[in-house]
């Protein structure tokens, strides 16, 4: 008799068909969608590193932009009440008429300085007659005025200042109101 168990070939496949040999191929396939899975995982993540990596590059260069174009700003925050200044001296000495050649060099001064102030970005503008608008004038008093539309500017006490378009210093300015509004 032969050592051979017989039930052994019942449960054995044809030739060519086994079980162990379906396996390897079964197993070298989902390895290799495991690892194509994975590669297009890192791809993606380095996509998005990469396209993260130029947005923060172009977010620093306008930064730096930014930072380069208003660099200044605390400076000519600090020489704009010199234009007041000036600007009241002018005033006083036209007053008196006697200072003529003390007037003559303070405006001098002032279109210089202006000029200057032009050269890095700054300029003066004059609220008078438009609309109140609060990211541009800041109101420092209220004038009943039957002749204004409310909410007019109708004297500008101080003239506002832009840096390069953007606001430096509030024009500070008095706003007209209608009779019937200053009683509330």
């Amino acid at each position: 008799m032969s050592d051979r168990d017989p039930f052994e070939n019942q449960s054995a496949a044809p030739a060519g068909h086994a079980p162990a040999d379906r396996e390897p191929a079964a197993s070298a396939t989902s390895e290799v969608d495991e690892l194509r899975r994975q590669l297009d995982e890192k791809q993606d993540r380095l996509l998005r590193a990469l396209a993260e990596m130029d947005n923060m590059r172009r977010r620093v260069q306008r930064e730096r932009e930014d930072y380069t174009r208003y660099a200044a700003e605390s400076l000519l925050r600090d020489l704009v009440p010199v234009l007041d200044n000036l600007d009241r001296a002018i005033a006083a000495a036209r007053a008196t008429q006697e200072a003529a050649k003390v007037l003559e060099g303070v405006e001098l001064i002032q279109r210089e300085l202006l000029k200057a102030l032009e050269r890095h970005g700054v300029t003066r503008y004059s609220a008078l007659g438009q609309p109140f608008d609060p990211t541009r004038h800041e109101a420092t008093a209220r004038v009943v005025s039957p002749d204004q539309p409310a909410d007019t500017v109708v004297h500008e006490i101080a003239p506002g200042y832009l840096l390069n378009g953007r606001v430096l210093r509030p024009a500070q300015v008095a706003v007209a109101v209608a009779p019937d509004e200053d009683a509330a």
